[in-house]
């Protein structure tokens, strides 16, 4: 099976791809990777609440452990974030978490994480990779937990009162005690649950937990909070008295936010919510970061304030590498991530739906009302993306026609620039654009729109799709 390492990991199907065979694999280029850097090298191992994740995770420290790395096991689930500070905290030399995020329940997972924390940028997975093909099935040891122990290799870790401490340090505690409101927490089965609770029920805030507990089947359902899988929460946000759904996703590292009127918050609108925040409000210092495909807002609150706003590839790795380089204060990406300084250089959506709450405290109002004052003073941007499949026969034709493309104008109004970041997006005269994406793993062209208008996002959209033909 050819195994590779997409934008956060890699991920299969348990029992056909996601198997122990091939995760002994992995754990050996890991290693192989590891020790080109250091002799003694000490590695997290953390994992979600999915089905076999524990046993994984010991597979892979067993792995680990017969090339005489020295593994801190997780001695239940983690959110990634807590894993990623647990680096930090041992200077150990990476992390690896058993995880599919948000992926349906059938799915497993494995990401390592360097240790500066941040995900991984291509480099390093590029080097796993090219690991992986030089490996010898037969040349596999696995170490037994008992041997391990005798010698050393193996130690019970459990980072959560360390995370907890380290999100009490970040958030402004203090303000949210002295505003309590009402809030439904789902961690929707994922490895989230038990941490927005504890600290909110810290400060006096009255929280109401759903979907909590073990479930690898995710209630029947995926651990992702989109707007879809939280309709039930929007629904019972709406009826009170609640005064906000927070939502995480598989492992803890996405977020979902639900206004008070029951009102789905988008990770574009949220960033757009904590960056005003932030620059607006609490007057911080710093540069926003974004992918390609996230919300222009950004940089018009970048400017007001005589910002730098830097944009990336998409993935959070290369937002990670600007929170560690400290060449941003806040940084995120439209499909959930997001993370501040100097808090992790990995996204972290427990921390992000604390920001929500510190900001309903900080203003006195819903979040909804915040968004309508920023609009009132950068105007307003509707986003959409659709994921296209398109055949495997007009795979590498449409590939190629996606390269090439290159309009002069869409909808009548002249293309301003052309730009080739990450895929291709198309910039138009009056600010809205178009981007087009091509996974490098499924048949799927992601097509991302923003408009100043609803109503021409999907006649945007149909345009490019004419042209490409999908």
């Amino acid at each position: 099976m050819d195994i590779r390492f997409g934008t956060d990991g890699w991920r299969g199907l348990i029992a056909e791809d996601f198997n122990f065979s091939n995760l002994e694999k992995v754990a050996l280029a890991i290693s192989s990777h590891l020790k080109k850097k250091n002799d003694n090298p000490e590695v997290i191992i953390g994992y979600d609440t999915r089905f076999l994740a524990r046993e994984f995770a010991r597979r892979v420290a067993g792995v680990l452990n017969d090339q005489g790395i020295k593994v801190y096991l997780a001695t239940g689930f983690h959110p990634t974030p807590a894993v990623a500070l647990g680096i930090l905290n041992l200077s150990a030399d990476g992390g690896i978490m058993l995880t599919a995020s948000h992926n349906p329940p059938q799915y497993s997972g494995i990401k390592f994480i360097p240790g500066d924390a941040a995900p991984a940028l291509p480099e390093v997975t590029e080097d796993i990779e090219i690991e992986l093909e030089a490996i010898n099935r037969e040349k596999i040891g696995v170490m037994e937990g008992e041997k391990a122990v005798e010698r050393g290799l193996i130690k019970d870790w459990d980072g959560k009162a360390a995370y907890l401490k380290k999100l009490r340090e970040t958030i402004d505690c203090d303000l949210l005690a002295a505003n309590p409101s009402k809030v439904i927490v789902n961690p929707l089965f994922g490895a989230g649950q038990g941490y927005l609770e504890e600290i909110l029920k810290e400060v006096g805030w009255d929280v109401s937990t759903r979907e909590s507990g073990l479930d690898p089947y995710f209630g029947g359902s995926m651990p992702d909070p989109s707007k879809e899988r939280l309709k039930k929460l929007s629904e019972e946000i709406k009826k009170g008295p609640a005064k906000l759904g927070l939502a995480l996703d598989g492992d803890g590292d996405r977020f979902g936010i639900i206004d008070n009127d029951g009102t789905y918050l988008s990770p574009n609108q949220f960033l757009v919510l904590a960056s005003f925040y932030f620059f607006y409000g609490r007057e911080r210092e710093g540069n926003i970061g974004r992918t390609v495909a996230t919300t222009h807002l950004l940089d018009r609150i970048a400017g007001g304030k005589g910002r730098d706003l830097i944009e990336t590839p998409v993935g959070f790795k290369y937002i990670g590498n600007l929170l560690k380089k400290g060449k941003i204060f806040i940084g995120g990406e439209e499909s959930g991530g997001l993370s501040i300084a100097p808090h992790l250089p990995e996204k972290d959506g427990i921390l992000a739906c604390l920001l929500a709450c510190e900001m309903i405290s900080f203003y006195g109002q819903n979040l909804g009302e915040i968004l309508k004052t920023v609009n009132k003073k950068f105007g307003f941007l509707a986003s959409r993306r659709y994921d296209i499949n398109f055949s495997g026969k007009n795979r590498e034709k449409v590939l190629k026609s996606l390269k090439e493309l290159s309009p002069g104008n869409l909808d009548g109004e002249k293309v301003v620039e052309r730009n080739t970041t990450d895929g291709v997006k198309f910039i138009l005269d009056g600010g809205d654009w178009v981007l087009l994406r091509a996974s490098g793993t499924e048949p799927l062209i992601r097509l991302y729109v923003e408009s100043e208008t609803e109503e021409r996002i999907p006649k945007l959209a149909g345009i490019v799709r004419d042209i490409l033909g999908i």
